[in-house]
């Protein structure tokens, strides 16, 4: 075959330059770098899941429920707060989610505003679906004061407003106070990420209780993280009725296959199981930001599966210190920082005295 390189090829010229997303996929014996849940589901689970597979097997030479219509209704049950069917999309993965709702929602000629460090995917999103976007510095401690944020949103008046909580690369989580502000300022939509919500520090409140009160609010959710399913993938939002039939206007026809369909509705079967390692992974994410502090790091506070810490002169010199050992991390963040994902106490314990080995050398 002959040679052929990018600039070769008619690519779109605000595409030209940038570099696929994606941490680096390394097998290693520890891997703490992409936020996935360490623990597995169970044989019985996976046993479920496979029988569940195998009869919908028998008939995929037919297209699958276009619209996820049970998928949607049995999530809706899960979220709670009164949603129906009628308030919940389904997609592969909230990332897709997110694509669609800057798709419809965004644009030429309009604005998403978020604020940094955050999902570095969401101005990727922007720049492919043709929608300016506009980064803000969050505070002290990575946190957004609602009475800023509501005079950023006022100055801007951008189409849509993407928050995270908890905040990825920080684990920060929103107050509800915030989110209100926001919504009742921005002219658009408002969306909230909630990749992590469930890892939230007990009392932590999630947006979703807000969609009463501001129908142009949207929250988007995983399963990729707490339900361990990061294969299957599987992320979906809950929104007023008329933001889940505008989306419908971008899907793609029959875009979530039959089988994703039927893992998803069989793990939220087992909600309670898998629900299970949430706690003793919050136990392990607070004891490593114990351990971290103790250490002398500075460590952000998080209401997700992983901490962020710093900081160093040369991360990028940790981050392969700690690679020669076997452990995989996260360079990511702001100039200085590393983040962990939280694994198994195991893991987590080859993490510690990895740590340990290259600081001390360094």
């Amino acid at each position: 075959m002959s040679e052929l390189g990018l600039d070769q090829l008619p690519v779109r010229a605000d595409l030209r330059g940038m570099t696929p997303y994606g941490a680096p996929q390394l097998e290693v014996p520890v891997a703490l770098n992409t936020n996935e849940n360490p623990i597995p589901p169970s044989a019985e689970l996976s046993a479920a899941i496979g029988a569940a597979v195998a009869e919908t097997a028998r008939g995929l030479n037919r297209y699958p429920d276009r619209d996820a219509t049970r998928l949607r209704a049995d999530l809706a049950r899960y979220l709670g707060h009164g949603l129906s069917q009628e308030n919940v999309w389904a997609a592969n993965g909230s990332n897709e989610i997110l694509q669609q709702l800057l798709h419809v929602f965004g644009g030429p000629g309009r604005t998403a505003l978020g604020f940094e460090p955050s999902y570095s995917m969401h101005p990727v999103l922007a720049r492919v679906t043709g929608t300016a976007w506009m980064g803000l510095d969050r505070g002290q401690d990575f946190r957004i004061d609602p009475e800023e944020a509501r005079a950023a949103v006022a100055r801007h008046q951008p189409t849509l407003v993407l928050l995270t909580s908890p905040n990825n690369p920080t684990g920060t989580a929103l107050e509800l106070e915030t989110v209100e502000a926001v919504a009742e300022t921005c002219p658009g939509v408002v969306v909230v990420d909630e990749a992590y919500a469930e890892f939230r520090r007990e009392g932590t409140p999630s947006a979703v209780s807000l969609l009463e009160r501001y129908p142009r609010l949207i929250v988007t959710r995983t399963m990729s993280k707490a339900f361990a399913l990061a294969g299957a993938r599987i992320g979906y939002l809950a929104a007023h009725p008329a933001a889940v039939e505008a989306l419908q206007l971008v899907r793609l026809p029959y875009h979530l296959s039959a089988t994703s369909q039927v893992v998803a509705k069989t793990a939220l079967d087992h909600a309670t199981e898998l629900l299970a390692s949430v706690d003793e992974l919050r136990a392990e994410r607070d004891a490593c930001v114990t351990w971290l502090r103790n250490q002398g790091y500075t460590v952000a506070d998080s209401d997700a599966n992983f901490v962020m810490f710093g900081t160093f002169s040369d991360r990028s010199a940790v981050w392969n210190g700690l690679l020669e050992r076997g452990v995989l991390v996260r360079e990511v963040g702001p100039p200085g920082w590393l983040r962990v994902t939280v694994g198994t106490a195991t893991e987590m314990a080859r993490f510690r005295a990895a740590l340990l080995e290259v600081t001390h050398q360094a």
